[in-house]
Formats: structure tokens, C-alpha cells, sequence
């Protein structure tokens, strides 16, 4: 016997016929005619080779093999129902694991705090891995089922993942306050005349800026190139470089360094901040509770607005 072609379908007919010991019971509790019910009958001795149900005085009785197999098979109808048919609810106060979640540097500053307060907050007992991570990398992550979340900047995703956006920023230059760019009028080519601090991942030398000032026909000089933020205020307030990020970033950076900001002078658009997931994981209890608690933290940030030109 060949497990690829058993028909599973034959174990509701042993489980039937064990405990109803008739044929026509049989018949009855499975909705099948009793001719029907008697050829998988025929067909369950043939392949088990085993009588599996005999005729007495008192009816019909299962043979001791049939009794073997008789909480085998409940056991496998049962985890089988259990597998297509019940979905598992996620309860954040009791239950145990780890969310795993990708997203760029930049998103560690003003976005990473609040979310992991809130998810200790709310599920004590579940762990937190946050994985650093660019787009392309951050796709795999998810096609692998390494993550449960993708946030970030992404140009294009898979049709196989689902998506929504979170947050859509301006970009800003940040610098310290005595830069020789604020002697000047704040154009863009004032802003690009001097040096600048690139933050992009492993093997890369541009950032999005980059990508939108090239429609423009213009080039930033990239004079150094880092893939931590961790570093940024530090290299900006002692020096004459310029850094272009986000709101959430430059504000980060304002309000903790003695750092000021000043809107991108260029219509570039925005930068839309995404979440990201696979589809095969639409329905499942933990993590759409992991995404709402992205989400509640994201309706929870200061509102993205442009600041006043100077």
C-alpha cells in the first residue's frame, strides 16, 4: 500500500463503521448510500489486509487489528480537521515567542521606542527581534519566512506580499547651526555646493535622495558614507557636512543634538514609510495583532509637517 494514492476519505468510513458496527448506521451518519459504504468497506480489507469487521449473533464486531486502529485514526481525522479548519487565536498576555520585524536604521531613532514599550506593555511575555535590513534584503527576509514584518521605503513589492503605507515625510538637511550654509540664500544649489553625509546599507553609496535629485539633473557630492545612524550627529555638528533624512530622523536629531533643520529646497515629494508582510500570513492571529500595534504606534507619532522656510 502507497500512502500517496490511500484516500484519507476511507478513514471517515473505518472510523464510522468501528463505532457504529453496522454498515447501515454507517451509512446514515456519513450521508452515503449503504452499496457505497460496503465498497470502501472492500476496499479498507484489501488495502490493510485485514477483515477489520466480522458478522456475529450481536452484529458486527471490529477485529483486534480494527481495534488498534481505532484512536489512530481518530487521532489523524482529528489533527487533520484541526490543520484546514480551526484558526488559532493569539492572546498578548499569556502566550509566548517572538515577533520579528525588519526595517532601516533611520526607523530605530523615533520609531522602535514606542513600539517596543507598547508590545512589553501589552504582550509581557513575547520577545522582540528587530533586524536591520534594506529592501531587496528585506523582501527576502519575508519570502523566507525570517520576519513577520518589512517596514520601510520600498520601490517595488512582490505581488505576493501585501502592503499598506504608514506614514508619507518631507525630507530635510540637517547641520549645525553655525554652518556656512546659513550665510547664504537657502537654494538648492547652495545646499549641494558643500559636502555631504550619506547614511545608505552595506555595498551602496546613494540613498533615495539621490535617486530624486537625479531627475532633477543634479549630484550631491557624497563625501562621507556610513551605515549606522548611530554616528550622525556627532560627524554633522563637527563638521561642514549636510545630511538629508526623513522627519522622524531629522527630528530626532534636532531635539537631542544641537543640530538645526531646514525643509529639502527642492520639490522632491515624500518618502512614504510602508509595511510589508507575505499574504500566506493574512490570517494569522499573532501577527495581524503585531501589525495593529505598528500601526496604533504610527497614529501615534507627531504629524508630518513641512517646517517653515527661514
Amino acid at each position: 500500500m502507497s500512502l500517496q494514492t490511500f484516500d484519507l476519505n476511507l478513514l471517515r468510513v473505518l472510523e464510522a463503521l468501528i463505532d457504529e458496527r453496522s454498515v447501515t448506521r454507517a451509512a446514515k451518519r456519513l450521508g452515503r448510500t449503504q452499496p457505497a459504504v460496503s465498497n470502501s468497506l472492500s476496499r479498507l480489507r484489501k488495502l490493510l489486509g485485514d477483515d477489520l469487521l466480522v458478522p456475529t449473533g450481536k452484529g458486527m464486531m471490529p477485529t483486534p487489528r480494527a481495534e488498534m486502529l481505532r484512536a489512530s485514526v481518530q487521532e489523524v481525522l482529528a489533527l487533520t480537521a484541526k490543520s484546514l479548519f480551526h484558526q488559532d487565536g493569539f492572546d498578548p498576555m499569556v502566550d509566548r515567542g517572538m515577533f520579528r520585524i525588519s526595517m532601516p536604521d533611520r526607523l530605530n531613532l523615533a520609531v522602535l521606542p514606542p513600539l517596543l514599550a507598547r508590545i512589553r506593555q501589552s504582550a509581557p511575555a513575547m520577545d522582540v527581534q528587530i533586524i536591520t535590513a534594506a529592501r531587496s534584503e528585506a523582501i527576502r527576509l519575508l519570502e523566507n519566512e525570517e520576519t513577520d514584518v518589512g517596514l520601510g521605503w520600498f520601490d517595488e513589492i512582490p505581488r505576493h506580499c501585501r502592503h499598506e503605507v504608514l506614514r508619507a515625510e518631507r525630507l530635510f538637511c540637517v547641520f549645525r547651526p553655525d554652518h556656512p550654509v546659513t550665510q547664504t540664500k537657502f537654494t538648492i544649489d547652495a545646499v549641494l555646493s558643500h559636502p555631504h553625509l550619506v547614511v545608505t546599507g552595506r555595498g551602496r553609496t546613494s540613498a533615495i535622495f539621490d535617486d530624486l535629485l537625479q531627475r532633477h539633473g543634479k549630484k550631491r557630492r557624497a563625501q562621507t558614507i556610513v551605515s549606522s545612524f548611530s554616528a550622525v550627529p556627532q560627524l554633522l555638528a563637527s563638521s561642514d557636512l549636510i545630511g538629508v533624512f526623513t522627519q522622524l530622523a531629522a527630528d530626532a536629531f534636532t531635539s537631542s543634538y544641537k543640530l538645526m533643520k531646514r525643509p529639502v529646497p527642492i520639490n522632491v515629494g515624500t518618502i512614504s514609510t510602508y509595511m510589508v508582510w507575505h499574504a500566506r500570513n493574512d490570517r494569522d492571529a499573532r501577527q495581524d495583532w503585531l501589525r495593529q500595534q505598528i500601526r496604533a504606534g504610527y497614529q501615534r507619532l507627531k504629524p508630518s509637517r513641512p517646517a517653515a522656510r527661514s
